[in-house]
């Protein structure tokens, strides 16, 4: 929540790591993320919100880069077969 008023819903993702990782206390595992999800409505984040923070920024962050690739990557020339 902090980040989203500090830099923008645009900009903020969230992701977890059960392998391992030390989870807060009600997030143990994955079982509990529609906690996740239902606390963020709670917050009044809209659909729209929550689809940007669940996946959607990371999707559009990875969709424009492989853009970016793409268009820097050299051509291929008959020379290089």
């Amino acid at each position: 929540d902090h980040l989203v008023r500090t830099i923008g819903i645009d900009h903020v993702g969230l992701g977890s790591d059960f392998d391992g990782a030390r989870m807060p206390l009600g997030l143990e595992d994955a079982t509990q993320l529609p906690w996740l999800t239902y606390d963020l409505l709670k917050l009044g984040y809209s659909e729209e919100d929550l689809y940007k923070l669940l996946g959607g920024n990371a999707l559009r962050v990875l969709e424009a880069a492989e853009t970016y690739a793409a268009r820097m990557a050299p051509e291929p020339s008959e020379a290089q077969f």
